[in-house]
């Protein structure tokens, strides 16, 4: 561990997964867009085994959920998303492809909130934008968070990077996390890799870790 003006500077997975100023946030593992992931069921079985280990050393837990607003209520970026995503023409021909409350907006089967977790629901790709998420991470004294879930290119990508400007070290569990789009996922994590926005790690790293800790 780094130490310098009274601060420490964690340079390794081992020195930030420290259970007392940690999180796990498992982001958009939902119905809906789990489906559309090639390997849904090999990152649904890794993020099982952090939120295992996660609460076998009693880290806070959060869930998130997108979902997207009613067309006669989606504003400006969200029309021309939609419009983009779902290769329309007219914004007043693109639906909202996940409800709340639908189907694919539930969390998938195994991924149960306990009463001391939170399930945050959301409707932009940062799941710091908008949300209580920073204020309730903060409040709790959290420096590091690991993340896991889907889409690693759509929503971890930017999550990280806003998270990071905020102060946080964000730690990307790359087993755990899926992409619809392999080539742009790679993209996103030799990014982060780049700019040191994230420390980058592996389920069993991370299990290894938190089984050893104090």
């Amino acid at each position: 561990m780094d130490r310098f003006n009274g601060l420490e500077i964690p340079e390794s997975p081992a020195e930030a997964l420290d259970p007392a100023q940690l999180a796990l946030i498992v982001y958009d593992m939902q119905v809906g867009v789990l489906r559309q992931i090639e390997d849904g069921e090999r990152v649904l079985a890794n993020v099982q085994r952090l939120l295992d280990a996660a609460r076998s050393r009693g880290i806070r837990t959060i869930f998130l959920r997108h979902y997207f607003m009613p067309t006669a209520l989606a504003g400006v970026f969200q029309l021309r998303q939609a419009k983009l995503w779902q290769r329309k023409d007219a914004a007043a021909d693109t639906r909202p492809l996940i409800p709340h409350g639908s189907p694919g907006f539930q969390l998938a089967e195994g991924l149960d909130p306990r009463p001391d977790e939170a399930v945050i629901d959301k409707i932009t790709m940062s799941a710091f934008e908008g949300t209580p998420l920073d204020i309730v991470l903060r409040d709790c004294g959290v420096r590091s968070y690991l993340i896991a879930g889907v889409a690693m290119e759509v929503g971890i990508e930017p999550t990280v990077r806003h998270s990071a400007d905020l102060g946080y070290i964000p730690i990307v569990v790359r087993d755990a996390c899926g992409a619809g789009n392999k080539e742009a996922a790679e993209r996103s994590i030799a990014s982060m890799e780049f700019t040191g926005d994230a420390i980058l790690t592996d389920t069993d790293e991370v299990c290894a870790i938190l089984d050893n800790a104090p």
